[in-house]
């Protein structure tokens, strides 16, 4: 006899959110919203075209939040006050600001991403799952400057309705390089058809995954 096997997502994904609401930087966690923009809303957002894939809704601007400042080559990360509760890749991009980092709103060709996190497979479980911060290295190879940092956690919970959860951090970046990593628009970076955004990750549960987006730049 053979049994087929349909797994759903558990009704409490559908409840919690992912916000990122602190940087870390160098092993100190920062306050709630100092280094990071506030948002508007609770709510993911859903369409891969919008403005508010930048740094949310009512993140178009930072005038009101501090810009950190560290070294090219640091250690900075986010951290929420839940876990990570939304089956899903994560990925971080750095966007670098035509003037400083408080008056950008993120438009223009001029982010690039600089770490991920995918899948593991055995058995299948997206990496970013459960965790509560995150650390990740600035390349110390990029321009000196000011830049926002933008975390972009895709949540897949609900199949062929992709969910997003963005912050984005001011940060001052010293003792930079000259590297010219390359550089992609958003909204943009992702396409609404992106196979990796309209994936059902219950049914099959899938044995190869691919981060959506361009390629991490390592410096």
């Amino acid at each position: 006899m053979k049994f087929s096997i349909t797994l759903s997502p558990p009704t409490e994904l559908l409840a919690i959110v992912d916000i990122f609401n602190k940087l870390i930087v160098n092993g100190v966690t920062g306050g709630a919203f100092r280094n990071i923009r506030p948002v508007s809303s609770n709510s993911p957002v859903e369409d891969v075209s919008s403005t508010n894939m930048r740094c949310n809704v009512g993140g178009a601007s930072g005038t009101g939040t501090t810009t950190t400042t560290f070294r090219a080559g640091s250690t900075v990360g986010f951290a929420l006050d839940n876990t990570i509760f939304h089956p899903g890749p994560l990925a971080i991009y750095m966007g670098k600001a035509p003037t400083t980092a408080a008056a950008w709103d993120g438009s223009g060709a001029n982010w690039f991403k600089i770490y991920e996190m995918g899948a593991d497979f055995t058995p299948f479980k997206f990496q970013s799952m459960d965790k509560s911060t995150f650390t990740f290295t600035i390349p110390k190879t990029i321009p000196s400057g000011d830049y926002l940092i933008r975390v972009e956690q895709l949540g897949l919970h609900v199949a062929g309705s992709p969910q997003f959860y963005i912050s984005c951090a001011q940060a001052t970046v010293t003792g930079g390089g000259s590297a010219r990593p390359q550089m992609v628009s958003i909204p943009g970076h992702i396409t609404k058809n992106d196979p990796s955004i309209t994936v059902n990750i219950w049914n099959p549960v899938p044995i190869a995954y691919k981060v959506p987006g361009p390629a991490v730049f390592s410096g």
